[in-house]
């Protein structure tokens, strides 16, 4: 279920116009009321840009969507409408089912990947061989569907932001809350499939005295959420902050008014488009990589078990 709008990006997003809307006012002191009026419509419009919308911008176009009535549940205020992020979400995984399906039937025909088939075999030798397996060991080779869905989810997502009239879905906390809350339940349940549920359980007292109990089994359980919220937050802040660089960059041209010192905001747009190219990936694989961590701390006692097992 995806809320819709991004309102954690609200205030920040607020807070940028805000300032370049003030640093527009003293350069352009002494000019007339419409223009400060209008220098101020232009860093709105360019801010909405990096905020959720009920419309799609396509060149020479806008596309209203659909808006559905909001409900209350238990007093929290539910918009099932849909917006731009969600499009693009599902856009995203439209693409990742359609590209799935061609490379595996493709290289079901070929012993040896060619292509882009070849590509994207690259992608999941290295998630298996570098992510999964050094932090997961063998017994997490069943988990790889999950994790090679999430890194080529989130990378595309993070991709579809990039290129003209696109939008980064990862930039909604929303969407990466549901990440985390999926990650957090694959995190809980390879746990308690190699621990046992008793196990799980035990482990939640931390080994420690019966009588501190009371203070140890509240940190645990805090301690399995904060690493679902610190994935939801890490993705939500890297892919949202590119954007908003970018639109505090390019504002810096009509803050100045002058051609010349567009040269240099234009650069740094253009090294910074390249930096979210590189970071579109890094955090589909830290992501990944996290997830495979916390997964695999949860299933190491397994090993120990079996190891004390052996031992006696």
């Amino acid at each position: 279920m995806i809320l819709t709008g991004s309102e954690a990006t609200a205030d920040t997003v607020h807070a940028v116009a805000d300032t370049l809307h003030a640093a527009a006012g003293h350069a352009a002191a002494g000019h007339a009321a419409a223009g400060g009026e209008h220098g101020g419509n232009l860093f709105t419009t360019l801010l909405h840009h990096t905020q959720d919308a009920h419309e799609l911008e396509l060149p020479f176009m806008h596309i209203e969507l659909p808006h559905l009535p909001a409900f209350t549940v238990a007093g929290i205020t539910f918009d099932m409408s849909i917006t731009k992020h969600v499009v693009f979400l599902w856009f995203a995984a439209l693409l990742l089912v359609t590209a799935a399906t061609i490379v595996a039937r493709k290289n079901s025909r070929s012993r040896v990947p060619t292509g882009f088939g070849n590509l994207i075999e690259v992608f999941i030798v290295f998630v298996r061989d570098d992510i999964v397996i050094p932090n997961m060991g063998t017994a997490g080779i069943r988990y790889m569907p999950y994790l090679l869905t999430t890194f080529f989810y989130i990378l595309l997502m993070n991709l579809l932001g990039l290129i003209p009239y696109g939008a980064s879905a990862t930039g909604n906390v929303n969407v990466t809350a549901g990440l985390a809350i999926i990650a957090f339940l694959m995190i809980q349940g390879s746990a308690i499939r190699a621990q046992g549920f008793g196990h799980y359980l035990k482990h939640l007292t931390g080994g420690v005295h019966w009588s501190l109990w009371p203070i140890m089994v509240p940190i645990e359980i805090l301690g399995l959420f904060t690493k679902p919220f610190a994935l939801c937050i890490r993705l939500f802040a890297n892919m949202t902050g590119g954007h908003i660089v970018i639109v505090s960059l390019i504002g810096l041209i009509f803050i100045f008014k002058s051609y010349i010192i567009a040269v240099a905001p234009v650069g740094f747009v253009v090294a910074i488009n390249f930096l979210e190219l590189f970071v579109a990936f890094l955090q589909a694989y830290i992501f990944t990589m996290l997830t495979s961590l916390f997964m695999g701390l949860g299933m190491q006692v397994e090993g120990h078990a079996a190891a004390e097992g052996h031992g006696h």
